[in-house]
C-alpha cells in the first residue's frame, strides 16, 4: 500500500509541474500581476504564421570569406619570401564556386631548393594555436600551389558565423526592433525573426550590407601589388590592395550635416590604436591621396594635407541623410566579416496572423471536443477517465513545450489536434483489453491489472515507430515543420505516462472506492461493465473474414497504386514555393480588380508573374519563378520581390501584403533531397525496427503495406491539386507513423495468438486477430478524424496541406490495415510453411524448455 501511495505522488506531482508550466499562457493578466515576473513570462512564442512577423534566411558567402583569407596568407607568405631572396615566378590565382576549398595560388620556384623554406615560413605564417598550419602547401617540380587547410575552414566558418550573428543583431536593435531573434540555421546560415514587421524592406538592406570598410592609398611605382576600384559615378582609382588601416578601428560614426556645404556626411572616431596609426600614415604621406572603401567601393579619395590627430575623420559623398545615418550605423555596430545574401524570406501580417490563431483554436478545440465526447460515449464512465487522461495529457505538451521555450505554430496546432486523436488509441487499447478480460469473468481489479500489462508492450511498439517517423521531421525538417515534430513527440511520450499510469491509477481508485465498504467477497469479484449502444454494435462485427476477399483487396489496391504512380507523373505534384523556388504573395488590393492589377505588373516588367483570384473579393496571390537557376544570384528574387511590392504600392496606397514566402534555389533544392531523404530513412528506420520486434515476414507486410499507402496519398495529392510542401511533408511523415501504428496493434496480436495456438490454421489466427482488435481499429481511425476534420473544414489554406490528405490517409490506412496487411501476411505466411519454416521464432524460455528434454 505503501508503495502505491508513493507511486501516486510522483504521478500526482508530474501532473503538478506539467500544469504549472502551462499555467502562464492561460493566466489573466490580474492574476499575472501578483506572481513573480519570472514565472509569468515562461510562456510559448507565437510563430511567424500566428504572429505577424517577418523571417529572413541569411546565407553566408563563404567564397568570398575563403578567397579573403588565402588572399592574405599568400600575400604575407610571398612578401616574407622575398624578403628572403627566394625568387619566384608565374604567380596565378584561382577560386571556383561549386567547391570554395578548391581556391588555390600557385607560383614556381627559380630553384628547387627553397621548397623547405616556403614549407617553414607557410607554417610560420599561418600557425594555428592548436599547433596546426591554415595553409596546405604542395611542391611538385619546383611549382608550389597553397590551398586553405580543411580543418581551418571549419572553424573559420564556425567563428565567422558566430560573429556575424552578433554583428547582425546589433543592428538590429540600434533600430529599436522589438525582441529580434538572430540565430545560427544550419552549418552556413543565419534565421532572422522579427515580430510585428510587415514590411522588411530596410532591414534588408542594413543586414544586405556587409559595411567592410577600409582605408587604402593610391598605387604609385613603389607599390607591389595594385587593385583597381570604382566610386558612385563609375571614376576608377589604382590603389594598393595592400589594407593601410582597418575599418575595426571605428568606435562611433554618426550620420551629420556637413558645417561647412550642409550637406550629408558620415563623421568617424577611431580607438587610440587606430587613432595612433591614423596619425602616423598620415604623417608619412603628405601629399597622397587615400581612399575610403566601403563594400568595394571607393567613397572618397582625398589627399592628405597635413597630419591627421586625435583619430577623427569624415566621410563624404553622395549620401542622403537617411543613407548617411544607416551607414554611420552599420559602421558603429561593426563590419560583417563576410557577405550574407537573402535566400529565403517569409512575412505574414498580422491580420493574418490573428485569423489563424482563432481559427487554429476554434478547430482545435471543436476536435478535441468531439473526441472526448466520443469516448465517452463509448466507455462510459470509464471513457470520460480517459477523457480526463487525454485533458491532463494536453496540459503536460503544453508545459513541456514551455519549459523548452518552444515556440507555437499553426503546423504545431495541427501537431496537438493529430497527437489527441493518435493518444486516444493507448486508452481504446486498455479499455478493450479491460473490456476482453471482463469478459472472460475477471473481477474488476484483476482485469485492469491484466488489461494494462497486455496492452503496454503494443502501446510501446506502436508509439515507438511513430517516434521514428516524427524524429526525422525534426533533424531534416525546419521552422514550423520541427515545431509540428516537437509537438507529437512530446504528446507521443506524454499520452504513454497518462494512458499507462495517470489512466491505471485513476481506473483502480474508483473500483477500490466503489467496493470499499462492500464485505461480501462476491459482490468483489463482480467483473466490470461495459455496455453501450456503439460497442454492442462493434460486438456484432465480430467473424468477419477478412481474407476471403484477398485477391480482390490486393488487386484493387495495386490497380489505385498504379494510378496514383501515373498521376504522379502527369499532371505532376503542385510544388510549393518550398520545392520550386520562387516568389508568393498574398495581398488585398481593395481599389484595384484582377485586370488592373495584371495591367500594374505587365507595365513594369513582371511579365513572368502569375495573377490568381484568391478567397475573397480583392484578395489575391502572386507567384513569381526564381530568376537565376544556378543560386549564384540569391538576392534577385528578393529584389524582385521589393520592386513588385513597390509598383503595386504605388498603384494602390491602401494594398496590404498579407504574407510574402520567398524562396531562392538553394534552399529549394536541399528541401526536396531532404524531403527524399527523410522519407527513405523512416522507412528504413522502421523496417529495422519491426523486424528486431517481429519476424521479418511480418515487417515485410507491414512496410509494404504502408508503401501503398504512401502512394496512394500522393496521388491524392497529385488528383486534387493541394499544394505540396513543406506542410504536406509533414503530412507525409505523419501517415507513416500513424498507419505503421495501426499495422503494429494486429501484428502484435496475431503474434500473441500464434503463440498461444501454433499449430492452429495461419488464415484462421488472422482473421481472429483482426476481428479480435476490430472495434479498436474502427475507434481510434473515428476518432482521429474527429480531430482532423474540424481543421481539414475550417483550418484554412494554411494547414489544408496537413490535415485534407491526413483525413485521406486515415481513411486509406484504417482499410490497408484490414484487408492488406491481412492478406500479404498471409501469403507471406504461406510461404515459410511450403518451406518448412515456423512463423515465430523460439522464445527464450521455449528454447530452454527444450533443451531441458535432452538427457
Amino acid at each position: 500500500m505503501a508503495r502505491f501511495s508513493f507511486r501516486g505522488f510522483v504521478y500526482v506531482l508530474i501532473v503538478m509541474l506539467g500544469l504549472l508550466s502551462a499555467a502562464p499562457n492561460i493566466l489573466p493578466q490580474s492574476i499575472k500581476q501578483q506572481l513573480p515576473t519570472w514565472y509569468t513570462t515562461s510562456t510559448l512564442s507565437l510563430g511567424l504564421d500566428l504572429q505577424g512577423r517577418s523571417h529572413l534566411l541569411l546565407a553566408a558567402d563563404t567564397n568570398a570569406l575563403f578567397e579573403k583569407q588565402l588572399n592574405s596568407f599568400s600575400s604575407d607568405l610571398l612578401s616574407e619570401l622575398r624578403s628572403q631572396n627566394v625568387r619566384y615566378t608565374k604567380t596565378s590565382h584561382s577560386l571556383t564556386h561549386k567547391d570554395s576549398r578548391s581556391g588555390s595560388v600557385v607560383f614556381t620556384l627559380r630553384s628547387a631548393d627553397d621548397a623547405r623554406k616556403v614549407k617553414d615560413t607557410a607554417y610560420q605564417i599561418s600557425a594555428q594555436p592548436n599547433g596546426s598550419s591554415a595553409l596546405d602547401v604542395e611542391i611538385k617540380q619546383s611549382t608550389v600551389t597553397l590551398t586553405l587547410n580543411e580543418l581551418y575552414t571549419e572553424q573559420l566558418v564556425k567563428d565567422t558565423l558566430s560573429r556575424s550573428v552578433e554583428v547582425v543583431r546589433k543592428r538590429l536593435n540600434e533600430t529599436g526592433l522589438t525582441e529580434p531573434s538572430v540565430t545560427l540555421q544550419g552549418k552556413d546560415a543565419i534565421l532572422v525573426q522579427m515580430p510585428g514587421m510587415s514590411d522588411p524592406t530596410q532591414v534588408k538592406k542594413l543586414l544586405g550590407t556587409t559595411a567592410q570598410m577600409t582605408f587604402h592609398w593610391a598605387a604609385n611605382s613603389q607599390s607591389e601589388q595594385v587593385m583597381n576600384k570604382q566610386d558612385a559615378a563609375g571614376n576608377t582609382y589604382r590603389l594598393e590592395q595592400k589594407v593601410a588601416l582597418e575599418g575595426e578601428h571605428i568606435t562611433d560614426a554618426a550620420g551629420v550635416l556637413s558645417s561647412e556645404n550642409g550637406q550629408p556626411v558620415v563623421t568617424f572616431r577611431l580607438d587610440s590604436a587606430g587613432a595612433k596609426q591614423f596619425a602616423t600614415m598620415t604623417r608619412d604621406n603628405i601629399g597622397r591621396v587615400l581612399a575610403i572603401v566601403l563594400d568595394d567601393k571607393v567613397v572618397t579619395a582625398p589627399v592628405i594635407n597635413s597630419v591627421i590627430p586625435g583619430g577623427r575623420g569624415e566621410i563624404t559623398g553622395n549620401f542622403t541623410l537617411p543613407e548617411a545615418g544607416n551607414t554611420a550605423l552599420m559602421l558603429r555596430t561593426g563590419a560583417l566579416p563576410v557577405p550574407l545574401t537573402i535566400i529565403e524570406e517569409r512575412t505574414v501580417g498580422p491580420d493574418l496572423g490573428s485569423d489563424a490563431i482563432q481559427t487554429g483554436v476554434e478547430s482545435g478545440v471543436a476536435g478535441a471536443l468531439l473526441v472526448l465526447a466520443f469516448m465517452v460515449a463509448i466507455y462510459g464512465r470509464w471513457g470520460a477517465i480517459a477523457s480526463f487522461a487525454l485533458c491532463i495529457n494536453m496540459a503536460l505538451v503544453f508545459g513541456a513545450l514551455t519549459l523548452f521555450g518552444a515556440t507555437l505554430t499553426l503546423p504545431g496546432i495541427a501537431g496537438l489536434i493529430l497527437t489527441m486523436g493518435m493518444a486516444v488509441d493507448a486508452n481504446i487499447l486498455i479499455n478493450e483489453r479491460i473490456r476482453e478480460e471482463s469478459k472472460k469473468g475477471r473481477p474488476a481489479a484483476s482485469a485492469i491489472e491484466v488489461g494494462f500489462d497486455k496492452a503496454f508492450a503494443t502501446i510501446v511498439d506502436s508509439n515507438f515507430t511513430t517516434l521514428i517517423a516524427v524524429s526525422l521531421l525534426f533533424m531534416f525538417g525546419s521552422g514550423p515543420i520541427k515545431g509540428f515534430a516537437i509537438t507529437i513527440a512530446l504528446g507521443l511520450v506524454s499520452s504513454v505516462f497518462t494512458a499507462v499510469a495517470l489512466t491505471k491509477m485513476l481506473m483502480l481508485r474508483v473500483v477500490k472506492s466503489k467496493h470499499k465498504n462492500t464485505q461480501d467477497r462476491a459482490q468483489q469479484r463482480v467483473p466490470l461493465r461495459f455496455s453501450s449502444p456503439l460497442l454492442r454494435l462493434s460486438d456484432k462485427l465480430s467473424g468477419i473474414n477478412f481474407l476471403a476477399k484477398r485477391k480482390i483487396a490486393l488487386a484493387v489496391s495495386v490497380v489505385l497504386t498504379v494510378l496514383s504512380i501515373g498521376l504522379f507523373a502527369k499532371p505532376g505534384l503542385h510544388y510549393g514555393v518550398d520545392f520550386t523556388g520562387g516568389t508568393m504573395i498574398e495581398l488585398t488590393a481593395p481599389t484595384l480588380t484582377t485586370d488592373e492589377l495584371r495591367n500594374v505588373i505587365e507595365s513594369n516588367g513582371f511579365d513572368q508573374v502569375a495573377i490568381q483570384e484568391y478567397g475573397s473579393e480583392h484578395h489575391y496571390l502572386l507567384r513569381a519563378p526564381v530568376l537565376d537557376s544556378s543560386g549564384e544570384l540569391e538576392n534577385s528574387n528578393a529584389k524582385q520581390t521589393d520592386a513588385l511590392k513597390r509598383a503595386i504600392s504605388q498603384a494602390d496606397s491602401e494594398v496590404s501584403f498579407d504574407k510574402i514566402d520567398m524562396v531562392g534555389p538553394k534552399v529549394s533544392g536541399g528541401f526536396a533531397e531532404l524531403s527524399i531523404l527523410a522519407l527513405l530513412i523512416a522507412g528504413g528506420g522502421m523496417l529495422v525496427y519491426l523486424w528486431a520486434r517481429f519476424e521479418a515476414h511480418f515487417a515485410s507486410a507491414a512496410l509494404l503495406t504502408v508503401i501503398l499507402d504512401l502512394t496512394k496519398t500522393i496521388g491524392f495529392f497529385a488528383l486534387t491539386g493541394i499544394e505540396f510542401n513543406l506542410t504536406a511533408v509533414a503530412a507525409l511523415l505523419a501517415l507513416i507513423g500513424y498507419s505503421i501504428n495501426d499495422k503494429v496493434v494486429v501484428l502484435d496480436r496475431i503474434r500473441e495468438l500464434l503463440r498461444l495456438d501454433p499449430n492452429k490454421p495461419l488464415a484462421d489466427t488472422i482473421n481472429e486477430a483482426v476481428n479480435s482488435t476490430l472495434s479498436r481499429t474502427v475507434f481510434t481511425s473515428v476518432t482521429t478524424l474527429l480531430a482532423l476534420l474540424p481543421m481539414a473544414i475550417f483550418g484554412g489554406d494554411a494547414v489544408e496541406s496537413f490535415a485534407v490528405p491526413m483525413v485521406f490517409a486515415v481513411v486509406i490506412g484504417t482499410s490497408s490495415t484490414l484487408f492488406i496487411t491481412s492478406t500479404l501476411l498471409y501469403l507471406l505466411g504461406s510461404r515459410r510453411e511450403k518451406q518448412g519454416k515456423a512463423q515465430l521464432k523460439p522464445t527464450a524460455e521455449e528454447i530452454k524448455a527444450s533443451l531441458s528434454h535432452i538427457p
